[in-house]
């Protein structure tokens, strides 16, 4: 199970009738968060967000809010606490063969995290992995 995180920023422009999609200057994919992995980070180099200090940086303009998929708001330290302060208690760690089947490698604190390649571009600050591309 995971969930989507957002930036908004006004004006809250509603989706599109036709496509259900958000215009992308206002709701902003910042990543997901997947039980038993590390946060997938969204990096957005082409518009200069690269890590997690480039999302604190977006995320503290004015009027701009935290949202999950569901609408329900979040705060700039609760969200970063999920990205950061990420744990997992397991009996025992996953196989080989999980972790190459599933392109992960062990993490941090109990959990797994994306192996380097083709999306992901890094492992971040603290338990977060750096994402590019459309995977929400």
């Amino acid at each position: 199970m995971g969930t989507n995180y957002y930036a908004v920023t006004p004006p809250a422009i509603p989706p599109c009738a036709h496509c259900g999609r958000y215009d992308p200057s206002v709701r902003l994919h910042i990543g997901k968060s997947s039980v038993g992995w590390c946060f997938s980070l969204h990096v957005i180099p082409e518009r200069g967000i690269h890590d997690l200090n480039d999302w604190k940086a977006y995320l503290q303009q004015p009027h701009t809010t935290i949202e999950d998929e569901y609408g329900h708001e979040h705060t700039l330290d609760a969200l970063l606490e999920c990205i950061t302060l990420r744990h997992r208690a397991r009996s025992e760690p996953p196989t080989a063969l999980w972790l190459s089947q599933n392109h992960a490698v062990l993490g941090p604190n109990g959990l797994v995290r994306h192996a380097l390649g083709r999306y992901c571009i890094g492992h971040g600050e603290g338990t977060c992995d750096l994402l590019s591309g459309d995977f929400s």
